[in-house]
């Protein structure tokens, strides 16, 4: 079956499509992806997972075009951060 797997840092985005069993859990797509090749830093035992923006374990089974999704950690309270006034553009 056809799945993706992404993850994203601010000056580099990963989007890869692969095949895995039928059988395949979110960790094995993770693994078959190699993503952890080019980001070395990631530790799936600390990082969020999540499908489709839903969070998920690693042991979870996948579905035909799920997209594994690799959370960064957020750096700072969004409820603390003031919001951008989008019509305010001219700081």
């Amino acid at each position: 079956m056809q799945i993706s797997v992404t993850y994203s840092e601010p000056d580099q985005q990963v989007w890869l499509r692969l095949d895995v069993p039928e059988d395949a859990t979110v960790e094995d797509a993770i693994q078959r992806s190699r993503i952890l090749e080019q980001f070395p830093h990631l530790d799936l035992a600390a990082q969020k997972i999540g499908i489709f923006g839903k969070p998920i374990k690693l042991d979870s089974p996948l579905q035909p075009g799920d997209r594994v999704e690799i959370y960064r950690a957020i750096i700072c309270d969004p409820t603390t951060v003031p919001r951008r006034d989008a019509d305010n553009d001219d700081d």
